[in-house]
């Protein structure tokens, strides 16, 4: 049995404390926050399980196996560090790290005590995004063209990140996964409305090898919530929609054909290919379930998870990378280079272990 340490418990921490009381092979034993409203919530819900104040109460707690950091970013480095210093695995709220240089930190202490690092990247364990890796390894959509996101809704606007530290780890995290490639450089613009400390609109573009892009749209002053990606291949083209109710993947036999002109070898004649729209079948079961399982049996199968330390760590360095180069008017970002400078938009001078 995996005893479980639950730090944070305001908007997301009761998702994470029900999932790991109901996984198989798992028990949450403590709870905390900073806030009382939220440990009298926490107790009124779970009554057999310990509530506290103090994050030390559960890092140093020799009954807890693991904890799980549900906290604002720039809290994450020192609770997992301290976590892991102590001997627990870690579970840490996307995004996993405020700066590369801590996720790599965080990775190599992991490493030295064996111990396991997930990162919440839940969209990689909904039935959508895992049946959408399916037809990319199959090869149904072929040589992969691009890759364009939407994620966008009137608020909620955050007091501690931008727009893209906020929204972009869902994309970012899924293009990682499915696309399976390393991004070469990236590129960034966004602008303040409101008055408001960090952009609240965003524009990231992610440039590969071989001619393949990603571009991501993200926004807190929409009139509308959309979460919509298209994923464009030589053979079929993908649509998913996650605010869908059913046929949330939907896909495309759409296409371009080239053929040489016979009168004209050096023409190249450019047609259209309209074929069918499948909408495949979906696994219903609830992701945040299957995540934490998949965190619980990869530390009793002693193997990674699948959304790991070097998984959060990909996705920390695109968007270190989008922050530098929106602070450079836009500058393409090389992200070949052996280090990206130390940056934050982060300014904590201690760790609280509220929501």
């Amino acid at each position: 049995m995996i005893r479980v340490g639950v730090i944070g418990y305001g908007y997301w921490g009761p998702n994470i404390v029900r999932n790991f009381q109901q996984a198989e092979g798992s028990l949450v034993v403590a709870i905390c926050d900073k806030s009382d409203k939220s440990l009298r919530r926490a107790h009124q819900a779970y009554p057999g399980v310990r509530v506290s104040s103090e994050a030390d109460d559960l890092l140093t707690a020799v009954d807890i196996d693991a904890i799980a950091v549900v906290t604002p970013v720039w809290t994450h480095f020192e609770l997992a560090k301290r976590a892991l210093e102590n001997g627990k695995h870690v579970f840490v709220e996307k995004p996993f790290t405020s700066t590369v240089a801590q996720a790599e930190e965080l990775i190599e202490l992991a490493e030295r005590k064996k111990l396991k690092i997930m990162v919440d990247h839940t969209f990689l364990f909904t039935g959508a995004v895992r049946r959408i890796r399916q037809l990319i390894d199959s090869d149904t959509l072929g040589h992969l063209y691009y890759y364009d996101s939407t994620r966008v809704n009137l608020g909620l606007f955050q007091h501690d990140v931008n727009v893209i530290w906020d929204l972009a780890p869902h994309d970012l995290s899924i293009m990682d996964y499915l696309c399976g490639q390393e991004p070469i450089a990236i590129s960034a613009t966004g602008v303040k409305h409101l008055n408001t400390p960090y952009e609240n609109v965003a524009y990231v573009t992610v440039h590969f090898e071989g001619n393949f892009i990603a571009h991501f749209h993200l926004n807190w002053l929409a009139p509308v919530k959309v979460r919509r990606t298209l994923v464009g291949g030589s053979k079929k083209m993908i649509v998913y929609d996650d605010m869908e109710n059913s046929e949330k993947v939907k896909v495309y036999d759409k296409g371009i054909v080239q053929s040489h002109d016979p009168q004209r070898r050096e023409r190249m004649l450019t047609g259209y290919r309209n074929g069918d729209m499948l909408a495949p079948q979906l696994e219903a079961s609830e992701a945040l379930r299957r995540m934490a399982q998949e965190f619980v049996s990869s530390i009793m199968e002693k193997r990674a998870p699948l959304s790991d330390g070097h998984a959060g760590y990909r996705v920390v360095r695109l968007l270190e990378g989008a922050q530098r180069s929106i602070e450079e008017n836009g500058r393409v970002i090389d992200l070949r280079e052996s280090q990206l400078p130390m940056r934050g938009i982060f300014a904590a001078s201690t760790v609280a272990a509220a929501d």
